[in-house]
């Protein structure tokens, strides 16, 4: 059991001296890089061959999600017509330790033809690869985790390092913010913790209004019919007063006469309130510390809409 563990450290110990390297080599290359991808008015394209090409999809996959219009493009493929994907005001980064890789090295010429923007990810600046390209940037590594230093493993961990590096540098300087990083991810849990109040509320017609005078018999009618367990109390549009189920509950200990009074004389004033920007999230703290179901949502100081407690749990945002 000791000389399994051990061997797991050595590689795990291996790999994080690899992306540590890349800290003190990090120069004027990987910035003239990124000012190139900021400066892109096409897509960002990776390719590369064999484990290279799964880092290359993964990277692509996180540019996308962060706000740079990104996809993977196999290079044995585009030899074969996928190069049509390829446009003049793309930016191609290229994944290849070696820079020596053949597919690659033949799809040089072609990206230089179209006019395509060329970024290596390179353990050999002086690679074919290297030369050729606009910008490359080093992820070259002391050896690889395999104790053959055959199989591509540090030097792989390297490059998706690298690449996480460009997409967060990007991500910063684009300043991509929570909004989009959500509407980007509407089906995941990441994007439903970012989920706005607007996307759950109640809207229009399905939110439960009264006047201040309104007879008890017509709120409570209001209340069964919008079936919220409550009704906004609003005088020309702006919010005065909410009654709950809670409200009426009280009220009909201590007063026999419910049905003699009006929502004004029933209502909770100056009830809790959220605006329709806010996180869902902030919603449901907020209705957990004051122990209540419902929010009204309010905009410009008048009535947006109400959001339920089971209208956040069937986000599942939980």
């Amino acid at each position: 059991m000791t000389e399994t563990l051990d061997i797991a450290r050595r590689v795990l110990q291996t790999e994080a001296n690899a992306i540590q390297s890349l800290i003190e080599r990090l120069d004027g290359q990987f910035e003239t890089a990124i000012e190139l991808l900021l400066a892109c008015r096409g897509r960002a394209i990776v390719t590369g061959m064999g484990k290279s090409g799964i880092i290359s999809r993964k990277i692509a996959a996180t540019l996308s999600s962060t706000g740079t219009s990104a996809f993977f493009l196999h290079p044995a493929e585009a030899l074969h017509g996928d190069l049509g994907m390829v446009r003049e005001d793309d930016v191609v980064i290229a994944l290849s330790h070696s820079g020596e890789t053949e597919e690659l090295v033949r799809l040089l010429e072609a990206i230089r033809r179209i006019g395509a923007k060329l970024i290596a990810l390179t353990g050999t600046r002086d690679s074919t690869l290297g030369r050729a390209a606009d910008v490359a940037i080093d992820c070259g590594i002391a050896e690889e985790a395999c104790p053959m230093n055959l199989v591509p493993t540090a030097s792989t961990t390297a490059a998706l390092a690298m690449g996480d590096a460009i997409a967060m540098t990007l991500l910063e300087r684009k300043g991509f913010k929570e909004e989009e990083f959500a509407r980007l991810h509407p089906g995941g849990k990441l994007g439903r913790r970012l989920l706005r109040v607007a996307a759950a509320m109640h809207t229009g017609d399905q939110v439960p209004i009264v006047a201040p005078a309104t007879p008890m018999a017509q709120v409570i009618h209001e209340m069964s019919s919008k079936r919220l367990g409550m009704t906004c109390v609003a005088d020309g549009g702006a919010l005065t007063g909410i009654v709950t189920d809670g409200d009426l509950r009280r009220h009909m200990e201590s007063n026999r006469d419910l049905l003699t009074l009006t929502a004004s004389h029933v209502m909770t004033k100056n009830p809790a309130t959220i605006e329709p920007d806010c996180l869902a999230v902030d919603a449901l703290r907020i209705m957990e510390e004051r122990r209540i179901t419902s929010l009204v949502v309010v905009g410009g100081g008048r009535i947006e809409g109400v959001v339920h407690l089971h209208d956040l749990w069937r986000t599942q945002m939980f």
